[in-house]
């Protein structure tokens, strides 16, 4: 409360000077075909909902000046093209570039004079994507400038009440999603994320470098495979392309600077590194382990000419975690934590280039990336390093990608067609020891040297009809590799796609997909091995995951900034991996830290996820931004004990409820709040008789399940409202801005599932090892804390 008082007041203080005059700026930019890369005269160019605008010149260049700082879209309109609006962008000390790329029109359109709405659909994917702008994620309360915290205001992301960015996604698991930077895939975007998921404490992209995020919920483009659940198509801003520039922020985990700029007339760069110091604030609100975390991000992009251009991008991230072993207050909660965490150290990076040739009627993009994730677990009872016979986990593994995909677009009278492939050559090494307890204790120690080749092809037919009342895309993708005999047939991994869209009256249109999708199991699957030293999972017949989805929906543009759409969706699961130890699906495995997947599984599990979305989305009218979104979801896979027999998954959260929204006052102050509903997630009880024993405590430090009793419990519904107050100052030379966003503001306590911790006595000193117990002591669970945070930020 000490902090919070603080923040208040230093925001409050901060705001009392706000009467500076205000500067002006320009709005410059080039627009071109998206095909042929020529560039377009007399262009219709005007800022986004305003009549304040211009026409581009004859070598396609704009300029429109006069600008307040503040941030914008702009519309651009011309006669046989699509009405362009552009991604959000912010004007605050300098002119703002912008390349603006049109897509001709199927028919000779006249040209557009109404505004255009902000709310994008492609021909491929008219349901559930949902494209972010840079505001919603600098500004939304609670998100930390955190893009998967952000996310978790759309219908059907469930999120949980842990300091952690796991993606739940329409009932699928955190292990289903995939991410994309400005076309590279990058296998993970979380500091100390779980090898084999998706997710971690913190994100490891650099907010201020981001253009804006398109999400995909269902529907998911053929040029991205290997998704079940979801894609984040990251899009980086370029570089400053007239003077170098630099923003630095120092937040509530960490402090980070980035610069832009350009290098001679054709090369832009933009560059960031952040470092953190969350063990601080976890130390403060009484976590018992200790983060800390270094990351840098970059891209080069240049010009060669109209029809030729090259960007470099690279993301990379260190990750050191300490257990917090000296706590002062060592809680009982925190002592159960500290039996079982691993220590964990990461090392990650992501180099890509993209190479773009525009020809005419068609583009070529050529794609190329190497990625690498080094990660390291260790533990020891007690936490004690003194005595070799205390470790009980020590594992390391490298996992390395090399990436090669081309795409090629085609534009016809009515049609567009993209065609494409890829080849991907992955090493993953493991050296694992560990000791385990099943009936009795033993030691699992192997080494894994995989070596994979994968490839892909893939094409989809885009049709529009007249004015875009009904449009189609019909795509097929298929993936292969040499694992096995269960998954070098491209014909066995054949995903067929269908999407329409029609307009059934005005502004309201009826959507709908149909399609399958493959997903590769992570390589910690793949790569596991047997006491004999064979890949067991190989011999079990790994295959790939198959998930067959269906999804329809209504949509609803009342207004140029009002959206309203109500989307249902079903989803079916086949040959997913289960585990042969504890008998559940993994895909109910992932929200913890350490691996998912290094386990003998055998691919049999079956499910199912189906629900209702329902969202309202008012866009930068009269200063306000909001997201209202409820979603009904089931998530369930089959007893494999009973046939026709369902059971909850771990992500059967069943009611999902949010409200997210910002509101800009007069002289640069903005508001914002999030409150969040999610419905109690079922788990499963412990089994007591099984953890009291001393020798199966000691293998695994923590409590072991009961699974004949798999999610036959259901915790309560948690509630969180976050807010977030900023206040920004612009003078000639530079912007300042300072922050104040206060988490879980009500100090909600989220009821988890209570545990026990060993008393160190053993109840029955004198029986045999084997049946020797420790005396177990109760421990209620509550989790929440009100935690309140600032902070700067500086652009020159």
């Amino acid at each position: 409360m000490k902090l919070f008082t603080w923040c208040i007041l230093f925001l409050l203080g901060a705001g009392i000077y706000s009467g500076q005059a205000q500067q002006t700026y320009s709005i410059k930019g080039v627009v071109k075909d998206n095909l042929s890369g020529e560039p377009l005269s007399f262009v219709n160019v005007v800022i986004w909902n305003t009549a304040k605008g211009t026409v581009t010149d004859s070598i396609g260049e704009f300029v429109i000046s006069g600008v307040s700082p503040g941030s914008y879209r702009i519309q651009s309109s011309f006669v046989g093209y699509k009405t362009y609006v552009s991604a959000e962008f912010r004007v605050s000390n300098k002119d703002q570039f912008l390349t603006v790329e049109m897509e001709p029109s199927s028919q000779m359109l006249k040209e557009v004079n109404v505004v255009a709405s902000p709310f994008r659909k492609t021909v491929e994917s008219p349901l559930g994507l949902r494209v972010i702008g840079f505001k919603e994620i600098e500004k939304s309360a609670g998100g930390n400038r955190d893009i998967s915290r952000i996310v978790q205001s759309f219908p059907g992301v469930a999120s949980t009440a842990a300091f952690r960015n796991d993606l739940m996604v329409r009932g699928g698991g955190p292990s289903e999603n995939r991410f994309f930077l400005d076309g590279v895939e990058i296998p993970n975007i979380n500091h100390f994320s779980t090898q084999g998921a998706s997710g971690g404490p913190v994100g490891i992209i650099n907010s201020d470098l981001v253009r804006e995020v398109d999400f995909y919920s269902a529907a998911f483009p053929a040029s991205r495979g290997n998704a079940l659940s979801s894609v984040m198509d990251f899009k980086l801003q370029d570089g400053n392309k007239e003077k170098f520039t630099f923003r630095g922020v120092v937040g509530a985990s960490d402090i980070g600077a980035s610069a832009s700029g350009p290098v001679g007339k054709k090369t832009t760069y933009q560059v960031s590194v952040r470092r953190s110091y969350l063990q601080f604030l976890f130390d403060m609100i009484g976590l018992p382990f200790l983060p800390t975390f270094t990351d840098a991000q970059f891209k080069v992009k240049t010009r060669f000419d109209r029809k030729n251009e090259l960007t470099l991008l690279g993301l990379g991230a260190i990750d050191n975690m300490k257990l917090n072993t000296g706590m002062d207050d060592m809680s009982d909660k925190n002592k159960y934590i500290l039996d079982y965490l691993p220590v964990v150290k990461q090392k990650t990076y992501t180099l890509g280039a993209v190479y773009k040739h525009y020809s005419g009627k068609n583009t070529y993009m050529l794609v190329a990336s190497r990625s690498y994730l080094n990660n390291r677990n260790t533990k020891y009872r007690d936490n004690d390093e003194s005595l070799a016979e205390n470790l009980t986990l020590k594992y390391s593994s490298d996992e390395i990608e090399n990436k090669l995909r081309t795409e090629n677009t085609f534009q016809f009278s009515y049609l567009r067609l993209h065609v494409g492939g890829n080849v991907e050559y992955a090493t993953y090494s493991n050296h694992t020891y560990q000791k385990i307890f099943t009936n009795s204790p033993h030691i699992w120690k192997y080494e894994t040297d995989l070596n994979l080749l994968r490839w892909g092809i893939y094409a989809t037919a885009q049709y529009e009809s007249l004015e875009g009342r009904f449009t189609a895309s019909l795509g097929v993708r298929a993936d292969a590799n040499n694992y096995s005999s269960k998954m070098n047939n491209l014909l066995d991994q054949l995903s067929p796609r269908l999407s329409v869209s029609y307009r059934v009256y005005k502004d309201i249109y009826l959507n709908a997909t149909l399609g399958r999708y493959y997903e590769l199991p992570p390589y910690t699957v793949l790569g596991f091995k047997d006491s004999i030293g064979i890949y067991a999972n190989k011999k079990n017949g790994l295959k790939y995951i198959r998930s067959d989805q269906v999804g329809f929906g209504l949509e609803y543009c009342p207004a140029p900034y009002l959206k309203f759409t109500a989307e249902g969706f079903y989803k079916k699961y086949d040959y997913y991996p289960l585990s042969v130890m504890d008998s559940i699906p993994l895909a109910s495995k992932g929200t913890d830290y350490g691996v998912l997947g290094n386990e003998a599984v055998i691919p049999v599990a079956s499910g199912r996820a189906y629900g209702l979305e329902i969202m309202g989305r008012w866009y930068n009218y009269k200063g306000l931004t909001f997201i209202l979104s409820y979603t009904y979801v089931r998530s369930e896979f089959k007893d494999i004990r009973q046939a026709n027999t369902y059971l909850p998954s771990a992500w059967d959260n069943k009611h999902l409820l949010t409200f997210s929204g910002t509101y800009a006052l007069p002289r640069n102050w903005d508001v914002g709040a999030k409150f969040r509903v999610v419905g109690g997630a079922p788990y499963t009880p412990y089994d007591m008789e099984k953890s009291s024993l001393v020798e199966a405590w000691d293998a695994k430090g923590q409590l072991y399940y009961d699974y004949s009793n798999y999610n036959r419990g259901r915790l309560p519904a948690f509630t969180q409202l976050d807010i977030r107050i900023d206040k920004t100052w612009y003078f000639k030379k530079c912007m300042f801005g300072v922050y104040v966003d206060i988490q879980n503001i009500m100090n909600t306590k989220y009821r988890e599932p209570d545990v026990y911790i060993r008393t160190g006595t053993i109840l029955n000193p004198d029986a045999p090892v084997s049946g020797q117990r420790y005396e177990l002591k109760p421990v209620e669970r509550r989790t929440g804390t009100l935690l309140p945070s600032i902070g700067i930020m500086i652009e020159i």
